[in-house]
């Protein structure tokens, strides 16, 4: 039923969903940008049906998952249509996207921790102020309110400091006391971070610090930025998923 509801939603989306123009077959950005489309759908649905398949304690985990594909594949909708009917980049979608997406992948760091051990509140208001760095720094410089290279600076510092806090400060101190299992989610979930989250500075400085704003540096910009969301987005669900699942069944 649940399944049945989910889908019947998105059917009932309203009529831009099927908009976007006459996709060309040489548009690989605006191809990249149905795909994702699709496949942020698809994550939604997975991981609202499998709150259902785990214990209680790691139900929000998911929830939050489905909710980050979801706000995704809503903005999603937007871009897409954007860069199929204009070739622009859409820079203010993406950063509302970001905004409300990002913060939730930190409360998935705060939650997994939270469900097994104990955990310091600091850890999440840490990790939120570093990513409303990141994002804002970023959006200034895409927008031209600020020298580009500054806020690069800038937003890569709100970056790292995450990273700090998370393997040196609360979060490493919280996940000592955590399962095996929690402890491989984890040190999953920092790859992304440190890994997966890099693809984003590569996508800005190929469009703002490499580029001259020409067609092709936003192509490139939006073709990264697209493979970025997907990977990030998606298997940073996937993994908390396989944890839920692993530690449901074991209890």
């Amino acid at each position: 039923m649940k399944l049945l509801l989910l889908l019947t939603s998105a059917i009932a989306l309203p009529s831009f969903a099927a908009g976007g123009g006459d996709l060309s077959i040489t548009d690989t950005v605006g191809i990249s940008f149905w795909l994702v489309t699709a496949a942020m759908l698809a994550a939604t649905v997975f991981f609202f049906v499998e709150r259902d398949q785990v214990s209680a304690k790691w139900k929000t985990s998911l929830t939050v998952a489905g909710l980050i594909t979801g706000i995704a594949f809503w903005h999603y909708l937007y871009m897409r249509g954007v860069w199929v009917d204009t070739g622009a980049t859409p820079t203010v979608f993406r950063y509302i996207d970001w905004l409300l997406t990002v913060p939730l992948q930190m409360v998935e760091f705060y939650l997994i921790l939270a469900a097994c051990t104990s955990v310091a509140g600091s850890l999440f208001k840490k990790l939120l102020g570093g990513s409303l760095v990141m994002l804002g720094f970023g959006f200034m410089g895409e927008a031209g309110m600020m020298n580009v290279t500054l806020a690069f600076a800038i937003g890569m510092a709100g970056w790292l400091y995450m990273i700090q806090v998370l393997y040196m400060g609360e979060g490493k101190a919280a996940v000592k006391t955590a399962s095996p299992a929690v402890n491989s989610a984890y040190n999953a979930m920092m790859m992304i971070i440190v890994v997966g989250w890099a693809i984003y500075p590569l996508g800005y400085a190929a469009g703002y610090l490499m580029g001259d704003g020409s067609n092709i540096y936003a192509q490139n910009l939006n073709l990264v930025y697209n493979l970025a969301d997907f990977v990030n987005k998606i298997l940073f669900g996937l993994v908390i998923w396989h944890v839920a699942v692993k530690e449901s069944s074991n209890a």
